[in-house]
């Protein structure tokens, strides 16, 4: 595939590339640092058996889960902006005088001269659909869904899911018994999280800091969290 053809590719499922890459690693990371902050000395072989289990049951689990519900939740947003445009469409068309005030007030604060927006939306108001399209986007920000596939968005955030997930497993199913295989999981796990960022920066109009920082961040709190409680199973047992 053309270097542009992927970075569009990339542009056009970035949300779904981020949200399930994201909640694959910081799911399975979970798991594992709740395992490690929890395992007792002298089971280090149980934890990691423990580890690969839960890791890859969840993993897989998690991603079809997630992929399902993206795509239902495609469904669901397009029968929404069907309902909502018939209803403002069938406005439009019963009120004209009315739908071309509003539009031309949005016209206007985006910069055009009271008199040109007044002029322009009087002009689109002979569409009812289309003032229906504009009265969605301005009105209640929703853009139409039907360019979108909610399957492919489904399999991207699958695949995005598996695909960044397995990295905080990884080092178990190459050394399970090794002293320091969370480290290297832990490292892992960071590496993970920077390339998402990088992913996005490389796409968007960020800096690559801010866009590591920040996945770097929302991981880490997610990842702390989750040993402190393995930690607290410990203390408190």
């Amino acid at each position: 595939m053309p270097a542009s053809n992927a970075r569009d590719a990339i542009r056009t499922y970035l949300k779904q590339i981020v949200y399930g890459g994201n909640d694959g690693i910081v799911t399975t990371f979970a798991i594992v640092a709740g395992f490690a902050g929890a395992e007792a000395q002298g089971v280090g072989l149980v934890g990691s058996v423990a580890v690969l289990i839960f890791g890859m049951a969840n993993l897989t689990a998690d991603a079809v889960s997630m992929g399902l519900g993206e795509f239902l939740s495609g469904r669901s947003s397009r029968d929404i902006f069907h309902a909502r445009h018939a209803e403002a469409e069938a406005a439009a068309a019963a009120d004209p005088a009315q739908a071309a005030a509003r539009l031309a007030g949005h016209l206007a604060r985006q910069g055009l001269p009271p008199a040109d927006a007044r002029h322009a939306a009087d002009h689109l108001a002979e569409s009812p659909r289309l003032m229906a399209d504009l009265s969605l986007r301005y009105d209640h920000g929703m853009e139409a869904p039907d360019a979108h596939n909610p399957a492919a968005r489904a399999w991207m955030t699958f695949l995005a899911f598996v695909t960044f997930g397995v990295i905080p497993i990884l080092p178990y199913l190459i050394a399970p018994t090794g002293s320091a295989t969370f480290l290297v999981s832990l490292v892992a796990t960071a590496f993970a999280l920077i390339l998402l960022g990088l992913l996005r920066w490389s796409v968007s109009a960020e800096t690559a800091l801010r866009c590591v920082s920040e996945t770097l961040a929302i991981g880490g709190l997610s990842a702390a969290v989750a040993f402190a409680a393995g930690l607290a199973v410990t203390v408190f047992a």
